[in-house]
């Protein structure tokens, strides 16, 4: 069968939980399942380049009949072979290259061809949608808790403050109304100017805080949107959040609400461990809608 030349065109960007799409692709994936492709999808998939936000529910209707989405994943292809997730040979945007969303499904019966209904659970793409914005607020808010413990002038956050998300992160998993933010404190960091003497003791006072201000920004219902520059999978998206005084624009391919105000109460809690000798500061952050 012939591979897609160019990049699925995405609509989770904009919120779309449903869409009529055409499949251009289907092939045995040697467990039973196959991988479907299509020229369109509301689906988000999950990238194993950063496997923050995990794939939406989905199901595929085909006249009568229909396919639970067992798995959706970024994949890609030169046109010869189509490499899913981790085996992916080659970064974004190589020239030659189409970067698609494969929806795992657990039976044949879906040609290149075939017109679908794509549904995506609306309760899901909700609840982690709101995982996923409260995760870039308390990121965000963090920064801000900590700026006065760095020496040395380092790269800003969207708001102007040391970027300690960026220059710390070492895992970021998005859940239902919730996410876990996993940061390394290691020499790298140190080197940079981050001091990390008295963290622990400081703690609590910087979790009260980071949730202080998470408290006044939620209050402002500020509005929420994300912005792209195309349609296609591998166009860039930006989360962009109309805070007080300031439009924050952060480089994002997840899902979001649409404003603050539909989180309800958002708060974090910080603990510190040694890891193999790394010291690790941990975010759980939950909304409690």
């Amino acid at each position: 069968m012939t591979l897609p030349t160019e990049d699925t065109r995405v609509l989770y960007p904009s919120g779309a939980v449903d869409t009529q799409a055409t499949v251009v692709h289907s092939e045995p994936l040697g467990d039973g399942r196959f991988a479907v492709l299509l020229d369109a999808t509301c689906v988000h998939p999950v990238d194993a380049g950063w496997p923050d936000q995990g794939p939406d529910l989905a199901l595929l209707h085909h006249g009568a009949a229909f396919w639970p989405v067992d798995d959706c994943i970024v994949g890609a292809t030169d046109g010869s072979a189509l490499y899913i997730g981790a085996d992916i040979p080659v970064a974004k945007g190589t020239p030659g290259w189409a970067f698609v969303v494969v929806h795992v499904v657990d039976a044949a019966g879906l040609n290149a061809g075939d017109t679908v209904t794509v549904e995506v659970d609306e309760g899901l793409r909700d609840s982690t949608s709101a995982g996923h914005t409260s995760c870039h607020l308390a990121s965000l808010a963090l920064n801000a808790a900590l700026a006065d413990r760095w020496k040395k002038e380092v790269r800003p956050d969207a708001l102007g403050t040391p970027d300690f998300d960026g220059l710390a992160i070492d895992e970021s998993l998005i859940g239902q109304n919730a996410s876990v933010d996993t940061y390394r404190l290691g020499k790298s960091l140190r080197k940079k100017g981050f001091t990390v003497d008295g963290l622990n003791e400081a703690l609590a006072s910087i979790e009260a805080t980071v949730n202080a201000t998470l408290a006044g920004w939620i209050k402002t219902d500020a509005a929420v949107r994300i912005d792209r520059d195309g349609d296609l999978l591998t166009d860039r998206r930006y989360w962009v959040c109309e805070l007080p005084g300031a439009s924050v624009r952060i480089p994002c391919g997840g899902t979001h609400v649409t404003s603050l105000g539909t989180l309800g109460e958002v708060t974090v809690t910080l603990t510190l461990h040694d890891l193999a000798g790394t010291d690790v500061l941990t975010m759980n952050t939950s909304a409690t809608r």
